[in-house]
């Protein structure tokens, strides 16, 4: 009986022991979870566990970095009325707030058709709108658009900018409380060069926002397709091309030849003529000095004497 309840009681204390055991592992267990949601609550800021997923989901998504870019571009045109057309796109150009930096009118000759160009600077946010109301002038026949992307530049301009400024204002305050002339020198000298420097990057970055500002586009306009043809790919190709080429060279050879032939006709005439003149003119006063002289040797030569003819064999 004894011997039976002493059994009982050792199990009943083997039974609690583990029991406490376990939960003293469930409460260490929890204890590590919270600590480690602590942490990472406490290390990254606006960062929480979803519930369900496990996941990280973020309170406020980074905002998007506004780009830079330099929009070039080219425009061929091909209409009945080359001038009027470069009117009507200067028209556009200008109701989109936009400026005309190059603008060139060939009306039609004898010799060449009609034709004009203009370099316009059109605002980013309008360029497509104004594009499209230039291709409605007349036939376009090509369009070429460039986007460069310049935000790291601008960005490094602005950075240099700013830590430069930060610079300039403290040689400011130095200069304001110099103790004496070598400090104030010394401090006007390293503020004279951070200023140039300055400058230069503020009307780099002045230069870059007005490329970014407004786009530049060319646009030609002419009554023929003047779209430059793109060159020769392969190797038959480009013998084909400097044969034409040859063969043009040659043609423009002969042709300036045969302008030039009466040119030189004309001046070997006159050649002749002046030359001529000068024969005549110059002709008397050679006799009259041949005469001349013919005389003064008969006057300067000594006279004979007989006796020396005689005597000679």
């Amino acid at each position: 009986m004894r011997r039976t309840l002493i059994v009982v009681l050792s199990g009943s204390l083997l039974l609690l022991a583990g029991c406490g055991g376990s939960g003293g592992d469930g409460t260490s267990s929890s204890g590590v979870d919270g600590s480690i949601a602590a942490d990472s609550s406490m290390s990254s800021p606006g960062i929480a566990l979803a519930p369900e997923s496990g996941g990280v989901s973020r309170d406020q998504a980074p905002q998007a970095q506004t780009r830079k870019e330099v929009v070039t571009g080219q425009i061929f045109v091909t209409t009945a009325d080359p001038v009027e057309a470069a009117r009507d796109a200067v028209a556009a150009v200008e109701d989109a707030g936009g400026r005309i930096d190059n603008r060139t009118e060939n009306p039609e000759t004898d010799n060449s058709t009609a034709s004009s160009s203009i370099t316009a600077r059109i605002p980013a946010d309008e360029l497509t709108a104004t594009v499209d109301r230039i291709e409605q002038l007349g036939k376009v026949t090509s369009v070429s658009i460039t986007r460069d992307d310049v935000t790291m530049q601008y960005q490094d301009l602005d950075a240099r900018i700013s830590a430069l400024q930060s610079s300039v204002d403290r040689l400011k305050a130095l200069i304001a409380g110099a103790a004496n002339t070598a400090d104030l020198i010394e401090a006007e000298s390293a503020l004279s060069s951070r200023q140039g420097e300055l400058d230069s990057l503020t009307s780099q970055k002045n230069y870059l926002a007005d490329q970014v500002e407004l786009s530049t586009i060319t646009v030609q306009f002419s009554t023929d397709d003047v779209t430059p043809s793109p060159g020769p790919d392969t190797f038959l190709d480009g013998l084909v091309s400097g044969w034409h080429s040859l063969l043009d060279a040659v043609s423009g050879g002969v042709v300036a030849l045969g302008r030039a032939i009466p040119w030189l006709g004309a001046l070997v005439v006159g050649a002749a003529i002046v030359y001529g003149i000068i024969r005549i003119v110059r002709r008397p006063p050679a006799a009259a000095d041949s005469a001349e002289s013919t005389s003064g040797e008969a006057a300067d030569s000594p006279p004979v004497d007989q006796g020396d003819t005689a005597q000679s064999p």
